[in-house]
Parts: structure tokens; sequence; C-alpha cells
């Protein structure tokens, strides 16, 4: 509670925690659509390739303004999608082996440069090796508002074009017959999720800022089957990784941005586990119910059988023995206890067991649902 009281109080805290939030919403939203696309890797390869872009546009200006660094960021890993692109339509390299080979080079680049500035007696260069792995505890007002404009710009143009990247992203190839630019814009979507990435530079660094882009998206994903939940979802999601991370870092005295990937992560993983439609949990659940179920439903069949040996005396009480050889022990109990609990079997005092009116009217309809499939059950 004294840390959530913190962010109303706590300047830094509030600034830190504001600044991841947009982080967050930004890359999460537009992250969104690379999961989708299934560009996990061009997200890594561009923040890897962001870093160039910051010491280069620093050893141009000699400025850390945040926009003069999120500009060099951009262009940088634009450059590097651009690269990525032009690699696999125009080589016999594959798209991840051009991810791969353009993340090493621009990466190594990027460490080449920043050592060359740091043996450089200019003034204000301490703190770009940050960019590495985020610091975001030195965050300042003109940084969150800075990521929250670039931001809005990017969201803006996704809802701008929100039914082209829409097409786009589910049957390309239909947009195109629909006359659509299609080679425009995926660059221009990779071009968006360029923004994301350089949103999170200071935050997360160039190392970690692809889980980011990937981990709020993947959760999302795992609770709905609708773009535009899954956005919001992505959004909401990565909101929350960046705030709890924050608060998490300031309670427990660890990097910010590694916590914020952590929380994220762990957004995942209960995605993964528990989604309604999705989850792990859930689905083994459900398996658990349909095993229960066919297994009701053959006892019912087994006993419906048995009674129609007797003719009119459909209730003749009938010994399980023959059941428990065929279906194992273990299971017949089981049902016969459920089906009992129905109404839908009985035990007699000798010992058999019969179906109850109500369980014979049930295994003529299973009969009748076999024999004609298209009929719900």
């Amino acid at each position: 509670m004294d840390v959530l009281g913190g962010l109303f109080v706590d300047h830094t805290l509030r600034t830190v925690a504001l600044g991841s939030a947009t982080l967050g919403i930004v890359s999460g939203a537009l992250g969104a659509f690379a999961v989708l696309r299934r560009q996990a890797l061009l997200g890594d390869a561009m923040s890897h390739a962001a870093l160039p872009g910051v010491a280069l546009a620093f050893l141009m200006t000699g400025s850390r303004a945040p926009l003069v660094l999120m500009l060099g960021a951009a262009i940088a890993g634009w450059l590097a999608a651009l690269a990525i692109i032009g690699v696999a339509r125009t080589s016999r390299i594959k798209t991840d082996s051009a991810m791969a080979l353009t993340l090493s080079v621009f990466f190594g680049a990027g460490l080449v440069v920043l050592t060359f500035i740091q043996r450089q007696p200019a003034a204000g260069k301490a703190g770009l090796d940050k960019f590495l792995f985020g610091q975001a505890a030195a965050m300042l007002e003109s940084d969150v508002i800075t990521m929250a404009a670039v931001g809005a710009l990017g969201l803006f143009a996704l809802l701008a074009l929100w039914k082209e990247f829409k097409l786009l992203s589910f049957d390309p190839d239909f947009a195109a017959t629909l006359g659509m630019p299609t080679r425009r814009l995926d660059i221009l979507l990779t071009g968006l999720l360029v923004i994301a990435i350089v949103v999170g530079l200071k935050t997360v660094g160039v190392v970690l800022m692809s889980a980011m882009v990937v981990a709020p998206g993947a959760a999302a994903r795992q609770w709905t089957n609708h773009l535009g939940v899954m956005v919001t979802l992505a959004a909401l999601f990565g909101a929350a990784a960046g705030v709890l991370g924050a608060l998490l870092s300031t309670t427990a005295e660890t990097s910010t941005g590694p916590t914020i990937v952590l929380v994220a992560t762990g957004l995942v993983v209960v995605s993964l586990l528990f989604a309604p439609a999705r989850g792990v949990v859930w689905a083994r659940i459900r398996a658990w119910r349909s095993r229960r179920m066919l297994a009701l439903e053959a006892v019912i069949a087994d006993l419906a059988s048995l009674a129609a040996q007797h003719g009119s005396n459909a209730t003749h009480p009938h010994d399980i023995g023959a059941l428990n050889a065929v279906r194992g022990r273990a299971v017949v109990e089981r049902a016969l206890s459920e089906l009992a609990a129905d109404g839908l079997a009985r035990q007699h005092d000798t010992g058999g067991w019969s179906l109850t009116p109500r369980g014979l009217a049930e295994a003529d309809r299973l009969a009748r649902s076999r024999r004609a499939p298209g009929v719900a059950r």
C-alpha cells in the first residue's frame, strides 16, 4: 500500500510508472500485429538495430534530447527492416537468416560506435550505454511527454488504417486482389513497429525491448479471437506490466526494465495456463469432461444393450462383471455412481444394475444421435 501511495506523492516513481505504462500501451497495441503476422523476430532485429541509430544521432548532433535519439533509433530500425525485406526478396537467403544477419551487423556496429564515443572527450556521452538494458529510473517528464507524443502518432496511424492493416494481417493475397498497395502497407506497418520499439528504448533497452513487443500481444491472443479485443487487451496488459514492474522494482530495489519484462512474461504464462478458450488448464478440464461423458455414454449404451436382451423387462438387473472386464472396474464404478446420482441408473437389492426409465430414454436419444451425426447433442 505504501508503494501504491507513492504513485501520488513520489514524483520520480510516478514519472517512471507513467513512462512504463506509455511503453506498455504503445508496444502492446502495435506489437499485437507483429504477433499475428509472426514477425516477433523482426521486432527483435529492429530493437537491436536501433542501437547504432542512437549512437550516430548523438555523434552527429552532440545532443541527448529524447526526440533526437528516438529519431536516430527509428531511422536505423526502419533501415534494418528494409534490409531484411530486401535481402529476403532479392536473394536465396531465408527471412529468418536475413533477420539474424541484420541483427548481428547492426548491433555490432552500434557497439563499435558506442566504444568510439566513450573514447572521445565530448561532453554528455555518459549514459548512452544504458540504452542496452534501459534506465527507467533516470526517466524525466520530458522523456515521458516525448514517448507519449511519438506513441500517439503510431496509434493514430494504426486507427486510421485499421481496415487495411486488418486485411493485410489475415489475408494479404485477398488485399492485393482488391488493389491495395500491400507492399507499402507492409512497410508502413513495419514502420509503426519501429515506433513501438523506439518508445521503449530508454525504459527496457534494445536487448529486452523485443519482449515488450511480443509478450502483451501473445498474452492477449490467448483470451480472444477478435482483433479489436486483442489489441485492446494487449495495450492493457502492456500498461499493467509497465506499472507493476515499476512498483515491484521500487520495492525489491531491482532494475526496472528487466522487472517489467518479467512481469510481462508472467502475464503470458498466466494466459497460457488459464485463458478460457486456449489455456492449458481449461484444455485439460475439457478433455477430462469429454472422457467422462464418453465413459457415461458407453456404460449407458452397454446397460441398454443388456436390457434389450430381456425384451419387455427392460429394468431387469444385470451383473456388471462383463462391463468391468471391457471398460475397467474403476471406470464402470465411477460412471454407475454418477448415473445413479442423476437418476439414470439404479442398483437392485441383488447387486445388479439397470437403467431407470429416464436412463432408457437417454439411451434411446444417444442411439438416435449416433444414427444422425448432424443432430446436435
